[in-house]
């Protein structure tokens, strides 16, 4: 490892901040975590995962025990002393309203600064955590200066570097990506971010600080849109006798529409799609620009989930029937449950009299959390077992490879495929009752 390699420190070891201190560790940048939790710092330290993300475990084996490029630590002044670049990565939870809280944000601005006051090394802040166009450049500027009594661009740099990870793809996402994006107050603070990917093969865009925010909310915005637009689509196919897969298939082929995100499905969730829209949106409200196509967005995503459950109910009445659900995690590869359509399928079922049960081969105990109130099962097996119907809501590989046999103790013969991802004619042939989703 080079000695003249910049130090990395990054603020928050969740999801982002995590995934992007061990991919910066992966690349030889010396790395130092901080978090507030000590159990998760002890598991960083001891190589173990808090979270659940392909790749991730033999990577903090890596930078962590062989490699030694990457500890956690409780200690901020550690982290920051340490570092030449500090990485904010912290949530910024979604209001009642749509609205991001930025509590943590500004709270650790505001330490920052402290320890900014303190030393005199210029250290360069970066803002990786999603926020909306105006705070980087703004509160956390502002805060910076006002508890550190120094200058943004003169004592230290200020950037803001969006992150544009997709969960269960997020290293493949961070080592090889579309685009790098730098938000930078001046060239200072651009070149200092820049320098830790020069080995990108990919274009490095450099903005304002606002455009880079903006960019974020822009991109997830319309990927979620494009979502509940085919969503939209296949309602209505659906209606006419038409299969949305053989018009997504059409519309994709358009090299400027493209195949990506255009399945149909029961929606979005996750801890972006939906926080981001619903912030944008607050956004546009609160300066007199209503979007309307947000809007429509989310409220397609909010009642989509809700169709499988329309059809099991045009098909037999669900008061005391045992209805099971397959995958709870809101996508495959990620044990998140944050805004899992399967929160709402499950709370309409047990509304209209339904016993539910539900598996999920990773999300066991976040779905615990998420959906205390159904039946959770260990295995495939113990989900159908005396289930009247099925619902598959997340397409694991072991669920797209479902066979009829698998099914054999079901009490009912009626299957829902929310993912379109089943074998109609084969469930249709051993005698099932199959539902495709955007199919008559």
């Amino acid at each position: 490892m080079s000695s003249s390699k910049p130090r990395i420190g990054i603020i928050g070891t969740g999801y982002v901040g995590l995934v992007s201190g061990a991919c910066f560790a992966n690349l030889g940048f010396p790395v130092t975590c901080l978090d507030v939790v000590p159990d998760k710092v002890e598991k960083i330290n001891r190589a173990e995962p808090p979270i659940f993300e392909n790749g991730l475990d033999a990577m903090l084996t890596k930078v962590v025990r062989e490699e030694n490029l990457l500890h956690a630590t409780l200690d901020r002044v550690e982290t920051i002393n340490s570092s030449d670049l500090i990485f904010i990565c912290l949530p910024t939870p979604s209001e009642e309203d749509g609205s991001i809280n930025l509590r943590f944000i500004t709270e650790e601005a505001k330490e920052i600064g402290r320890v900014l006051a303190t030393i005199d090394d210029f250290k360069t802040i970066v803002v990786k955590s999603t926020v909306v166009p105006g705070t980087t450049s703004g509160v956390i500027k502002d805060l910076l200066e006002e508890y550190s009594g120094k200058k943004a661009g003169l004592d230290f740099g200020l950037a803001m570097n969006p992150e544009f990870l997709m969960e269960g793809l997020a290293i493949s996402n961070f080592t090889d990506p579309d685009r790098v994006v730098i938000g930078a107050i001046d060239d200072r603070s651009f070149q200092a971010v820049a320098q830790l990917y020069e080995s990108f093969d990919c274009p490095i865009q450099r903005t304002t600080t606002s455009a880079a925010e903006m960019i974020k909310y822009a991109s997830n915005s319309f990927l979620a849109t494009k979502i509940s637009f085919i969503n939209e689509i296949a309602n209505i196919s659906e209606q006419l006798g038409i299969d949305v897969g053989q018009v997504a298939e059409g519309m994709g082929t358009d090299s400027r529409i493209s195949s990506r995100f255009l399945r149909a499905g029961i929606g979005f969730g996750g801890s972006c799609f939906p926080k981001d829209v619903k912030a944008l949106y607050a956004v546009s409200k609160a300066i007199g620009h209503e979007s309307n196509i947000l809007k429509a967005t989310l409220q397609t995503n909010k009642t989509q989930p809700l169709r499988v459950v329309q059809m099991v109910n045009d098909m037999i009445e669900l008061k005391g029937k045992t209805v099971a659900l397959l995958g709870l995690a809101f996508k495959p590869e990620t044990d998140d449950m944050r805004e899992a359509p399967s929160i709402a399928i499950a709370s309409s079922l047990k509304s209209k009299g339904a016993i539910v049960k539900g598996y999920d081969p990773i999300a066991k105990e976040t779905a615990e959390i998420a959906i205390p109130d159904i039946i959770h099962c260990q295995s495939l097996q113990m989900a159908v077992e005396d289930a009247d119907v099925i619902i598959l809501v997340t397409e694991w590989d072991e669920f797209k490879n479902l066979q009829p046999k698998q099914l054999e103790k079901m009490s009912g013969n009626i299957i829902i495929d929310g993912r379109r991802v089943l074998n109609k004619e084969l469930f249709s042939n051993a005698g099932f009752k199959i539902k495709i989703l955007g199919q008559n």
